[in-house]
């Protein structure tokens, strides 16, 4: 009875040792190199289509920002995105864009908001008058001095370097102040699925299963060489 035990386990080794288990391996880092190369690819595209945002944004296009904003989502929801982002000087791995904001379109909208400001009649109730047409008075000259457009970075820091002269004193004032738009109104970020049906996510998921095949026959094959070295020499 041991001995037909014997040969049984002998010849189902020889089954596993048919196809060798070095060349799938090699299939599966060739499969992993692939796999890499894709997300790769993936990863390009939605920086490019990322890039394409930042630049509708920056020219003041809503149309067009609009649509390159929807690319991007359309892309990154229906690919496998691998992303390092960095985290306060931590670089940390995420699926999908990460965080990005619409900079130029929260200027505008802030500079809209101070112009009409600073345009608004005089506030009886503070004893500076109207504090946005004073800040017009200085950040205006600066502007023109220093190229500066309208909605830039440096003329809405000027603005708010000068309002932060005249605290408001008043509960109008304060309305007007905590106007400007949350940065959060303008704050983009598209999460990309760990695993779709496309290219790249096939690929992947032929080389996780070659990987678990290649894990489960080393375990097979342990497993019958233990038990027919124990019946040899039982």
């Amino acid at each position: 009875m041991g001995g037909k035990q014997i040969k049984h386990l002998t010849i189902r080794l020889k089954k596993l040792r048919a196809v060798k288990t070095w060349q799938l391996f090699l299939i599966f880092i060739l499969l992993l190199f692939v796999s890499a190369t894709l997300l790769r690819l993936d990863h390009i595209k939605m920086t490019n289509l990322r890039s394409a945002v930042l630049a509708a944004d920056k020219e003041g296009n809503e149309i067009v920002l609009a649509d390159a904003l929807n690319q991007l989502k359309d892309f990154t929801v229906s690919h496998t995105v691998v992303n390092i982002v960095d985290d306060n000087g931590d670089k940390k791995l995420e699926f999908g864009t990460g965080v990005f904001y619409l900079e130029q379109s929260y200027l505008t909208a802030a500079s809209e908001i101070l112009q009409k400001a600073s345009e608004a009649e005089i506030d009886d109730d503070n004893p500076n008058g109207n504090v946005y047409a004073l800040a017009s008075a200085v950040c205006r000259p600066l502007a023109i001095a220093n190229g500066w457009s309208w909605n830039s970075p440096e003329h809405i820091a000027c603005w708010q370097a000068e309002l932060a002269k005249y605290p408001a004193t008043s509960a109008e004032s304060d309305t007007i102040r905590v106007s400007l738009p949350s940065t959060e109104l303008y704050r983009r970020e598209y999460v990309s699925p760990i695993w779709t049906p496309s290219l790249s996510g096939f690929v992947i998921l032929a080389t996780l299963i070659l990987g678990v095949v290649i894990f489960i026959r080393l375990l097979i094959w342990i497993c019958l060489e233990i038990t027919l070295i124990i019946m040899k020499n039982a």
